[in-house]
């Protein structure tokens, strides 16, 4: 395995309500001196829910993205808040975004965006035996809620609003779960 770098110098050139930037000053193991820039990640993490009801459809919503400026279809995602489990927000942001909840919740796997310029990990979670329940969530606007068949993930990911790379990863992990016998 190979030694990490040495931080010779961490400074914080900008900052916003949401963004934070680092400059990180490297030495590495064969000496050579690197500076790399990350946005600083808080401490929680976040979710992302695959819900699936008992019609085997996957619940999505279409939410505006400020980033691209368009609205997106998507999954239910959000912050873990303080004191909660992975699992616990997951059951939240389902209710929350997609008005349902969950009886059975199940751990996919915890991803990364971009390692090289974030240390955000998102939980993928997946939600099961859904029945009607709706909290009042931080969005601007009521999120459109799209049922899909689970049938057609391969259609999914190719359609063009459906283009979030953690979401795309999230229908590959639930098609090799599901395959598994779950």
């Amino acid at each position: 395995m190979p030694i990490k770098p040495e931080i010779l110098k961490l400074s914080r050139p900008e900052r916003s309500r949401l963004f934070h930037v680092e400059q990180v000053h490297l030495r590495f193991s064969n000496g050579e001196e690197r500076m790399f820039e990350r946005l600083i990640t808080p401490p929680r993490g976040a979710v992302m829910v695959i819900a699936i009801d008992a019609e085997d459809n996957l619940l999505l919503i279409r939410e505006y993205a400020a980033g691209l400026d368009e609205y997106v279809l998507t999954l239910p995602k959000g912050v873990i808040d303080p004191g909660e489990t992975p699992l616990e927000a997951a059951n939240r942001e389902l209710q929350e975004e997609a008005g349902h909840a969950a009886r059975e919740l199940h751990p996919l796997k915890r991803i990364s965006a971009a390692p090289n310029y974030m240390g955000h990990m998102l939980d993928l979670v997946i939600a099961r035996d859904l029945y009607p329940s709706k909290l009042e969530g931080d969005e601007p606007e009521p999120l459109e809620v799209v049922r899909y068949p689970l049938a057609d993930i391969d259609e999914l990911i190719t359609q063009a609003d459906f283009h979030e790379g953690r979401a795309i990863a999230a229908l590959y992990l639930l098609k090799k779960w599901l395959s598994q016998g779950n």
